[in-house]
């Protein structure tokens, strides 16, 4: 397999270049003007090559109540959003093709889905999303999400003696399932890694992250999990350790440069210089921090402190979409609000390599992918510099990341084959797949959730807001 991009703008540090690029064996073998032509010829005239941005958090499943969950904070949203949690592997097949057509067209090239695992038919979960990522063809890192305590746990105590309902599956349970998911499924080679990705702290054991952390160790594989995501889970980490969720998991040896973390919105300083020192990774969400009213991550902070930060879409009905485009937009404009300092605001490129080389360093792939350089792996991204939203001509990345870019998607290569050509998949069916999403689907509102007031009083108490 031999093609050459010709005459593609790319970003250089003295503003922009005019290159050909040439892939051979699925990499970056050159890049420089006038190549002598090789393989098959793509026009990259009045297009802008990028590096392939990675979704570093999402949840597949979730596509399936999008739009549909009332303004809860997450603890209340997630009450509702297991009520109704897909009941068949077929629709988690048909949502992970979803949301990696969408990834796909906002120029993601990989994507984290930290996998909700339907009750008793955990393993056949797994094999749909995994059949759907084979299927498209994008580079896929899938956590199970795993757990062994009750949704009720995750709520503070507020100094209350409660009773949770013991969790469907044991810890070692849950840790024997993961070794065959991992003998099962785990393949990089074929685009597809296994990550452990027990869901936060506020519903794992600390055997839990202890067993993940040694299978980690065994089989040399990343780390996923949401952390402070709330001011509730920063208050039930009180209780439960005494000081901060972040010091906890550097004591259980889980924060180490194969470890990624969602959210990561109730923060202090120690914590902060933590993260540096283990290099981990954060993976700002956001649109759906803003959708579940949990705050506002001080990426700012991070980023000056040495702390490697991406970006993650998370779950379709927590975001309700899954454009990595608005995400990179929205979270680099958000931030300017929060510091007076200019200087320290994030400008379009250094939002590209957030989205791009940052999301590859958090999956321990940054020797791989995440930037145009000779030798790695030819996860690209070709946009259209003539589409309308993208015009008049100015700043090509400025436009990219502040504007409001539709459709600009011209051609997409993973591990370099072709995904998408001329702004269509090419993999799959998307029209067959818009019609099993419309047809196993109805028009809903005000649905009643049962677990929602089971929890709602107490968590209104423990967040001291008034009960009417």
């Amino acid at each position: 397999m031999i093609f050459t991009i010709q005459n593609a703008l790319v970003p250089v540090e003295s503003g922009y270049a005019v290159v050909d690029v040439r892939i051979e064996d699925h990499s970056i073998a050159a890049i420089a003007p006038n190549l002598e032509p090789a393989g098959t010829l793509i026009n990259g005239n009045n297009k802008l090559l990028l590096p392939g941005f990675i979704n570093a958090h999402t949840h597949s499943s979730e596509l399936w109540q999008r739009g549909i969950i009332p303004p809860y904070p997450l603890e209340l949203w997630l009450a509702e959003l297991y009520d109704f949690t897909p009941l068949n592997p077929e629709q988690i097949y048909l949502s992970a093709l979803a949301t990696a057509v969408e990834t796909l067209l906002s120029g993601g090239t990989c994507i984290v889905d930290h996998l909700v695992l339907i009750p008793g038919q955990e393993e056949e979960t797994i094999a749909a999303a995994v059949r759907g990522y084979r299927e498209i063809g994008i580079r896929a890192f899938v956590g199970p999400l795993i757990q062994d305590a009750s949704l009720t746990a995750s709520i503070p105590s507020g100094g209350k003696s409660r009773d949770h309902q013991p969790y469907i599956r044991t810890t070692e349970d849950t840790l024997a399932l993961m070794e065959r998911v991992i003998d099962r499924f785990h393949c990089p080679e074929e685009g597809i890694h296994i990550m452990l990705a027990p869901t936060g702290m506020q519903l794992c054991s600390d055997a839990l992250f202890e067993g993940c952390i040694a299978l980690s160790d065994r089989y040399q594989l990343c780390c996923h999990t949401h952390l402070l995501e709330t001011r509730a889970q920063q208050l039930l980490a009180q209780e439960k350790y005494g000081y901060s969720a972040v010091q906890h998991l550097k004591h259980l040896g889980f924060l180490t440069p194969r470890t990624s973390l969602a959210h990561c919105v109730w923060l202090d300083d120690a914590d902060v210089a933590i993260l540096a020192e283990t290099r981990s990774t954060v993976v700002h969400n956001p649109l759906s921090n803003l959708r579940l009213g949990s705050g506002i991550a001080p990426i700012l902070k991070y980023r000056q402190a040495g702390v490697n930060v991406t970006f993650g879409c998370d779950g379709a009905s927590s975001n309700d979409g899954q454009d990595l485009l608005e995400v990179i937009k929205v979270g680099t404009l958000l931030h300017n609000v929060t510091d007076i300092d200019y200087r320290h605001w994030i400008t379009p490129r250094q939002a590209i390599e957030m989205a791009s080389l940052g999301g590859a360093t958090g999956l321990n792939l940054a020797d791989q992918i995440g930037s145009l350089t000779v030798g790695k792996r030819a996860d690209l991204v070709l946009y259209d510099l003539t589409n309308l939203s993208l015009l008049p001509r100015t700043d090509p990345v400025g436009l990219l990341v502040t504007g409001r870019p539709t459709g600009v998607v011209a051609q997409v290569w993973v591990n370099g084959q072709t995904l998408v050509s001329e702004g269509t998949v090419q993999t799959i069916d998307v029209n067959q797949l818009r019609q099993e999403l419309f047809d196993r689907s109805t028009w809903q509102s005000n649905r009643q959730s049962k677990m929602v007031p089971q929890v709602e009083a107490h968590y209104r108490a423990v967040m001291q807001l008034p009960n009417d």
